[in-house]
C-alpha cells in the first residue's frame, strides 16, 4: 500500500534550511507570481515543502504533479497537461489500483489565502527514472481532489502552477 504524508504548521523544519535539489515556481492564472516550492530527493520519494498565495480563503485544494513542464496561464495553466501518470493506473487514494505518481492529498488555505505544506509522495524520484518528476509541473487547483472522479478528481480550474526545475 502507497502512502503519502501530509504534515502543515509552522512548527516543521522548513526544508528550505535542508539541501534543495529542485525548486519551483508557483504562477497563478493571470500570471503573477504566487508562491514557490522546494523538493528534496529521498531514498524512498520526493519530500515537497510549497507556500502559495492567492487561493480561496479557507478551503482545501487539490495539489497535483501534471506531465508538463510548462505553466502557460493564458490557457488556464493546459499547457502543463494531465497527470503525471507512468503507470497509466487510475487516479485517487480512493479508487483501486490507485493512486497514481500524480495524486498527492489537498492542500488547507488559510483565511488570508495562503496554503503551506509539506507533502511526502513515495511513488515519484526527482531526477532519475520512468517515475522522475523534474522537468514536470506542479499545479494547484481551485477545489478539493474528491480522490476518485477519473481522470483527475473533479478538482476544477487550475489556479497555480510551477515547473519543478
Amino acid at each position: 500500500m502507497h502512502r503519502y504524508f501530509l504534515a502543515l504548521g509552522l512548527a516543521l523544519l522548513p526544508i528550505s534550511a535542508q539541501a534543495q535539489d529542485a525548486t519551483a515556481g508557483f504562477v497563478d492564472a493571470k500570471g503573477k507570481e504566487a508562491g514557490q516550492a522546494t523538493l528534496v530527493a529521498t531514498p524512498n520519494g520526493v519530500l515537497i515543502e510549497a507556500e502559495v498565495t492567492g487561493l480561496p480563503p479557507s478551503s482545501w485544494v487539490a495539489f497535483h504533479i501534471h506531465e508538463t513542464g510548462s505553466c502557460d496561464h493564458s490557457t488556464g495553466h493546459d499547457s502543463a497537461g494531465g497527470h503525471f501518470n507512468p503507470s497509466a493506473g487510475p487516479h485517487g487514494v480512493l479508487s483501486e489500483g490507485g493512486p497514481h505518481a500524480g495524486d498527492m492529498p489537498n492542500l488547507w488555505v488559510d483565511a488570508e489565502g495562503t496554503a503551506r505544506a509539506q507533502v511526502f509522495n513515495p511513488l515519484v524520484t526527482l531526477a532519475a527514472g520512468d517515475n522522475a518528476i523534474k522537468g514536470r509541473a506542479l499545479m494547484i487547483h481551485a477545489g478539493p481532489d474528491d480522490h476518485q472522479s477519473q481522470p483527475s478528481g473533479d478538482a476544477g480550474d487550475r489556479l497555480a502552477c510551477a515547473v519543478i526545475e
